[in-house]
């Protein structure tokens, strides 16, 4: 498997078939996937890997397992991947971690080594996050990783109008 970033206790690494019941750990779980209305099925999870799987084939990039250094546990998943907005797309920052590893600086951890890559290695000129209006940790997230509130969206998912907030840092030439 693929090793993409690292940090002082992580490192992201390219999702793998290994990788599924970890995955359903997050992706299953009612209380983590509150922001997509709910826990996904099997089949929904095997699209989930699917869909990581060929946009690294497609763009070379996709979310990425997040690996807790020491006990090589996955933790989640944090990465970047294009996403639809208003009508074109835009390079997001996604991350999503089992719950047992929330509020420990983890995400924040994995979304800033996401940034350096988008600038460093894709030369992208802005990179955005899009957070459901309701996801205030995810929220946090963002700002705390340099990002500012740029407009708000309305998707169709899951039958429901869900309001997401896009957060937006541009490329200034200078990493943190």
């Amino acid at each position: 498997m693929k090793q993409i970033l690292e940090t002082e206790r992580l490192f992201l690494r390219e999702l793998s078939w290994d990788d599924r019941e970890a995955l359903c750990a997050i992706l299953q779980d009612e209380e983590t996937m509150y922001a997509y209305e709910g826990a996904f099925s099997d089949v929904m999870v095997q699209e989930w890997l699917e869909r990581q799987l060929s946009r690294y084939e497609k763009w070379g990039f996709g979310l990425w397992a997040v690996i807790l250094k020491g006990s090589g546990a996955l933790i989640g998943q944090c990465g970047l991947t294009m996403q639809p907005w208003k009508g074109g797309e835009v390079l997001e920052i996604g991350y999503l971690f089992n719950r047992a590893f929330w509020h420990q600086g983890y995400a924040l951890g994995a979304a800033k080594a996401c940034k350096r890559y988008a600038f460093e290695i894709l030369q992208a000129d802005e990179v955005c996050s899009i957070v459901r209006d309701t996801n205030f940790p995810s929220k946090r997230v963002a700002l705390r990783n340099g990002m500012r509130r740029e407009d708000r969206w309305v998707k169709h998912y899951r039958s429901v109008d869900m309001p997401h907030d896009r957060f937006v840092v541009r490329n200034d030439g200078k990493t943190d």
